[in-house]
């Protein structure tokens, strides 16, 4: 065997993660150092993942094709003449477009085309299958990254765009595990495993879930309450709640929402039979893993992607699940063959496949950023509005729970604040950017974010306009010999202007959602 030797390569920018947001802020920023210099960066991509399985992070490798959009109230939308998402970031809308989307399902495949197609009109090279050894930090830079093959790569910006901030964390900068920025350091989101099933039609799927509502509903049908009890845990209690909720406010059942080219699940009904046939409770805690409310993305061929299948982890597992490469444990792929065993037998599925990776929704967050970015001051509407790069709005989602926010708000006196309005704020870049490590930008779920903001901060779409801001803020720093964190958002804005993408900003504050919230969100952490 012939010994090679360790090379020095240099770039201009590299990010680490390729995440959808990391990819799309070294497109952004290629563009517009060519628009300036009429040449393209050296720019790499550099992840832990395989590409042979897909460029893409959680969206291609994790099967994420059920893509959470911007929600804007429909009187916002009459106002301002908006679309039903508002006014994305415009690479997202170039992704999406690429990625023949029409309303929210992304076909992992088209997504992975559309973005190698993307890297490589912008000249992005691309290494996967990497992992780090160590990072040379001079002062308050990053100098270089070493991989454990003993190869370095050398350059000017960095981008980390992976769920943990692992690159950050090589570089030393400090980071919050779990909710540690809730007192919660222990505590963290659950993780999925996304799954395709195929042969099950829309019409099938919704006589099914159909002949579950009514039989849960009945209390006089004795099998499917004993089903019901079992999935409660026997709890009565829990029985009753399950039952009703499967009501809308009008009494009515609620069955399921079918879009354009998605499935809204708005009840437990196919969850409580599921759990019934493994004999487990539908509680994550208790059982570890659970089937929950279907969102589900319609792609061609008939095929129906799920995200549903929630997994329990505490912030260690889930750093550990980031770090390596976000594979399924044995215990998830075995709860993820009965789901495949249930599909079959009692849905009609002809074939169900899991993803390669999993979707991990947050594993901590970042600080020494320029300015965090707390749930509070997303209620109070952003970043001011002459400094916005766009506007997004969701709810504060926590889905699987946060593990003793209840108890740790009652030991301080506090009412849990539920439920939360949700913010639509305007957006900026300042929570990315590490200052104390200058020519770094976390963008991701793990960026400066505090309080309830990683909640809705994690959504890609906001990602993504943020990702589109820091791309244009490295080819400013290239450009002018400066660093990242010296590039202030009003720079962006006016690079935004100039090239006509700059989208709409209609932010709102809500003065007194905002304030209890900030007093929550000081007092949970302090």
């Amino acid at each position: 065997m012939v010994a090679t030797t360790p090379q020095v390569r240099v770039y201009d920018m590299i990010a680490f993660g390729d995440e959808v947001p990391g990819i799309l802020a070294l497109v952004c920023a290629a563009r517009e150092y060519r628009q300036r210099h009429h040449r393209y960066p050296r720019s790499l991509l550099m992840f832990k993942g395989n590409s042979r399985d897909g460029v893409g992070g959680h969206l291609v490798r994790g099967g994420l094709s059920y893509l959470d959009r911007s929600h804007v109230p429909p009187e916002i939308r009459r106002a301002q003449g908006l679309d039903t998402f508002g006014d994305p970031a415009a690479i997202y809308k170039e992704f999406l477009k690429r990625s023949e989307v029409k309303q929210i399902a992304l076909g992992p495949r088209l997504a992975d085309s559309a973005l190698r197609a993307m890297l490589q009109e912008a000249q992005v090279s691309f290494l996967s299958n990497i992992e780090i050894e160590s990072v040379k930090v001079d002062r308050d830079r990053l100098h270089c990254i070493r991989l454990t093959n003993g190869d370095t790569y050398q350059a000017q910006q960095f981008i980390d765009a992976t769920v943990n901030a692992e690159l950050a964390q090589f570089a030393g900068v400090p980071k919050y595990p779990g909710f540690g920025v809730m007192g919660l350091p222990e505590a963290e989101l659950s993780v999925t495993l996304t799954f395709e099933t195929e042969g099950l039609s829309i019409d099938k799927l919704k006589r099914t879930e159909l002949h579950y509502l009514h039989r849960f509903a009945d209390v006089q049908d004795a099998e499917a309450q004993s089903w019901l009890n079992t999935a409660a845990g026997s709890n009565a209690a829990m029985v009753t709640h399950l039952r009703q909720s499967l009501r809308n406010a009008s009494g009515q059942l609620s069955a399921m929402h079918v879009g354009l080219d998605y499935i809204d699940i708005p009840t437990k009904a196919l969850s409580i039979a599921y759990h019934a046939f493994r004999g487990t409770t539908l509680d994550l805690r208790r059982s570890a893993a659970m089937l929950d409310n279907g969102n589900i993305a319609r792609l061609s061929g008939g095929r129906l992607s799920w995200n549903a299948l929630l997994f329990d982890v505490n912030a260690a597992a889930a750093e550990a699940l980031a770090r390596g490469k976000a594979k399924p444990t044995a215990a998830m792929l075995a709860e993820m063959r009965q789901v495949e065993r249930w599909f079959v037998e009692n849905l009609g599925a002809t074939a169900v496949r899991p993803a390669k990776e999993l979707y991990i929704r947050h594993a901590g967050n970042v600080m020494a950023v320029n300015q965090p970015l707390s749930g509070a001051a997303m209620l109070a509407g952003g970043v001011p509005a002459a400094e916005a790069f766009g506007t997004f709005g969701y709810h504060f989602d926590v889905r699987g729970g946060i593990a003793g926010l209840g108890s740790r708000a009652i030991a301080k006196g506090l009412k849990e604040l539920s439920p939360l309005h949700p913010p639509l704020f305007n957006i900026g870049m300042q929570h990315a950017l590490v200052k104390t490590v200058r020519n770094l930008a976390v963008i991701s779920p793990a960026s400066g974010f505090d309080g309830y903001a990683c909640s809705a901060g994690r959504i890609i779409e906001f990602n993504v306009a943020v990702a589109q801001g820091v791309g244009i803020a490295a080819a400013i720093a290239l450009s002018q010999n400066r660093l990242l964190a010296d590039i202030s958002n009003l720079e962006v804005c006016q690079v935004l202007d100039k090239r006509g993408l700059r989208s709409r900003v209609y932010g709102r504050s809500n003065t007194v959602a905002a304030v209890q919230l900030n007093d929550f969100e000081r007092q949970m952490v302090a």
